[in-house]
């Protein structure tokens, strides 16, 4: 089986990445702070979050969007640094808020834990929010099991996320204001809890799968796992990257636990080339 690569360590809990601009840009969740990180291991730390940032994307005019987690927000930084606020969550998030996709035209689906996680009582169902360009928050889909990592296909048809508690992969038609419907089911796995995840061109999603043998599973519609690469530690979340785009970026961490990724620093970004670039967004 394939392995990774550390590019970098010394990191609390990455999350979130998003490759743009010669750079992979990245939550250090529990810093708590945003930073990016070069294909040559360049680490620049940009600003901080303090309500513990996760999903990451941009407007359409170059204005970068962050989760706040804790405080279930989504914040905007302005184009001379100022953070504020983009939309408030809290009408919809039942817990705190984590992944977020942006769209082409800067449209946001953000995820929630639902209710904390108490095995094995099973965990309560959240709702995926979609925030407009305008601030404004409507639920875009209900009953999901902690929906997290979100891909959306090139013709911007098809958003696909993963229910990290249920272990599937569901997907949605998206109509033209952002709205989804005809929600079936897109990939199950045993043993497979989807959390951060990307699309490459021949339609495969790459799936980080915690807490389930340290493995980065690349999944195909109807649940076959084509491919599998083993990182160095648990793997949170996943992003196809690099001059050709084929370079995965690994977020892993030993642990999750706050007081022990704030205590232990056993983050890391690790890397692995595939066969396929990417494709849709992120």
């Amino acid at each position: 089986m394939p392995t990774t690569e550390v590019l970098v360590d010394g990191l609390h809990f990455p999350e979130g990445p998003r490759w743009r601009d010669g750079w992979l840009w990245f939550s250090d969740m529990h810093a708590p702070a945003v930073k990016r990180v070069s294909p040559e291991g360049k680490l620049e730390e940009l600003f901080p979050v303090p309500g513990r940032p996760s999903g990451l994307g941009w407007l359409p005019d170059g204005r970068l969007l962050v989760v706040s987690m804790t405080d279930r927000r989504v914040l905007r930084r302005e184009l001379d640094g100022q953070l504020v606020e983009h939309a408030d969550l809290s009408g919809i998030a039942t817990h705190d808020c984590n992944d977020m996709l942006v769209d082409a035209q800067g449209r946001a689906y953000v995820g929630n834990f639902g209710s904390e996680p108490d095995f094995p009582r099973p965990p309560s169902p959240a709702a995926l929010a979609l925030v407009d360009l305008d601030g404004s928050v409507r639920e875009a889909a209900s009953d999901l099991l902690f929906p997290n990592g979100c891909v959306l296909t090139p013709d911007g048809r098809t958003l696909i996320v993963g229910e990290t508690f249920g272990a599937r992969l569901s997907a949605f038609d998206v109509a033209p204001d952002g709205s989804l419907s005809n929600r079936r089911v897109w990939a199950e796995h045993a043993g497979m809890l989807p959390d951060g995840c990307c699309l490459d061109a021949e339609g495969g999603i790459w799936v980080a799968s915690p807490m389930s043998g340290g493995e980065v599973l690349r999944v195909v519609e109807g649940g076959e796992v084509t491919h599998r690469i083993r990182a160095r530690s648990e793997p949170f979340a996943c992003m196809l990257g690099g001059e050709d785009r084929r370079t995965l970026f690994v977020c892993t961490a030993a642990n999750a636990e706050v007081d022990y990724c704030q205590d232990h620093a056993s983050g890391a970004i690790e890397v692995a080339r595939v066969e396929w670039p990417a494709a849709g967004l992120p």
